[in-house]
């Protein structure tokens, strides 16, 4: 008998993520066979550009030389050694070249696979701090409403999306949430700037009720991506970072989508002239080669764990912790950005995303709240309907774009290479498929 096609074989076979695996018996998954630069090919040679990085991962291009070269020269040196006990390398060079990309501000790196294992690792170093400095009490977190830090038990404790969090709502030890800075609540004659304030204020009355039993308050800086790429000013984490100094709060960066220069800065907080306690990345930092992610903390909350008592330190791992391969890619990664001047590159590409999505969207009739930051673009659509997300992704595959809309807002997170000429075919498709999903 032949043996089926590849759709079949992962029908049949993989439970694919963040999927109601029956849609697919109408809109099968997309069989990849390859990637080259902006591009995914699929088996049948069909190219698609790549408008959402791969699920906010591929910075440089799929099957980028430069990445490509450094997996090559590691794999023939070492692939993979325990990091109890032992080091190498990669996972050195790494952690002082992200420590002096903070001004040495946060000069310990912990390493994990995945962006919900870097919040839970936050999250329990945050309330383990206040234990170790005799707070126990100290173990509650507090997050942005609509924000989203990762869907394991402990990081749906702070993610504020109910499609990922209520199911297991039993599981979940709940966290507080305060208002959203989202600049599109500004009344009239309000700026970004006063709406971050009235959050801000809204904040500050929390913690004056709640911080002695508040460890963290988690944040995506600048853009809250899973919210529908809900964007606020710079403002808002000034005041925060004044406010947990204020009532001894950890502040937390979640940058696992922001950071590694996708909102214009390297860090997104940047931008706003502050440092958090502890700041995670994952998904761009390895390029989207691998599976990375890391917290990177202060010299005081490392000294908070630094004793002779094995039970004050941070008794936290995995097998793969610190692999070499994710980290000789996250280093390939960086020597890009350092030795192509990326986020300068960044800045004129931005300009040219943004240009062309006024252009092709500016006067749409549903077009909505059309924002950027950095190389981070969405727009609301209004009168969306039921499914829409289904129907516009169907429709921008058929026009040779992958985009996958959130809810009702369709967003632009490309890698940093595209040119002028994929720009246009990126807003030309995504175009055609709004016009074919409201049809």
């Amino acid at each position: 008998m032949p043996q089926p096609d590849l759709l079949q074989r992962s029908l049949a076979a993989v439970w694919h993520p963040c999927t109601q695996m029956k849609r697919h018996e109408t809109l099968p998954p997309v069989a990849i066979a390859h990637g080259e630069g902006a591009w995914l090919i699929d088996a049948d040679g069909h190219r698609l550009l790549d408008g959402i990085s791969s699920w906010w991962v591929n910075l440089f291009g799929h099957c980028n030389p430069r990445i490509n070269a450094a997996l090559r020269e590691q794999l023939d040196t070492l692939e993979h050694v325990l990091l109890a006990g032992f080091t190498h390398e990669p996972v050195v060079a790494l952690s002082e070249r992200l420590a002096a990309l903070t001004g040495q501000r946060l000069g310990h790196a912990f390493y994990a696979s995945d962006g919900a294992s870097a919040t839970e690792i936050a999250l329990k170093m945050s309330a383990h701090y206040w234990r170790n400095h005799g707070q126990p009490g100290k173990h509650r977190f507090v997050s942005l409403a609509g924000g989203y830090h990762g869907e394991t038990v402990g990081a749906l404790a702070v993610t504020d999306v109910p499609i990922f969090r209520d199911a297991y709502a039993d599981l979940v030890k709940p966290g507080a949430t305060v208002p959203c800075p989202d600049a599109r609540l500004a009344a009239p004659g309000e700026t970004p700037a006063d709406v971050a304030r009235r959050a801000a204020a809204a904040l500050e009355a929390h913690l004056a009720e709640h911080h002695d039993e508040t460890a963290a308050l988690i944040v995506e800086p600048l853009v809250q991506g899973a919210a529908g790429m809900v964007m606020y000013d710079p403002e808002y984490l000034r005041l925060a970072r004044a406010l947990c100094e204020r009532y001894r709060v950890h502040l937390v960066a979640d940058e696992i989508a922001v950071g590694c220069g996708r909102t214009g800065s390297f860090f997104a907080c940047e931008q706003a002239g502050v440092w958090p306690d502890f700041l995670c990345l994952s998904k761009g930092i390895s390029g989207g080669y691998l599976p990375l992610s890391l917290v990177l903390s202060t010299d005081e909350v490392y000294a908070a764990f630094y004793a002779d008592d094995a039970a004050r330190g941070f008794l936290h791992s995995h097998s793969y912790t610190g692999n070499p391969l994710a980290c000789r890619a996250a280093l390939a990664t960086l020597e890009i950005f350092a030795e192509e001047d990326v986020l300068a590159a960044n800045q004129e590409r931005a300009v040219l995303l943004h240009r062309a999505m006024e252009e092709h969207f500016g006067n749409h009739p549903a077009a909505r709240h059309l924002r950027s930051r950095g190389m981070i673009l969405a727009f609301d659509v209004a009168g969306a309907g039921a499914d829409f997300g289904r129907r516009f992704f169907a429709a921008a595959l058929a026009h040779g774009v992958l985009l996958r809309p959130i809810g009702n807002t369709v967003y632009f997170m490309p890698p940093y290479i595209v040119d002028e000429a994929e720009t246009a075919h990126l807003m030309r498709g995504a175009r055609a498929a709004l016009d074919a999903a409201l049809a």
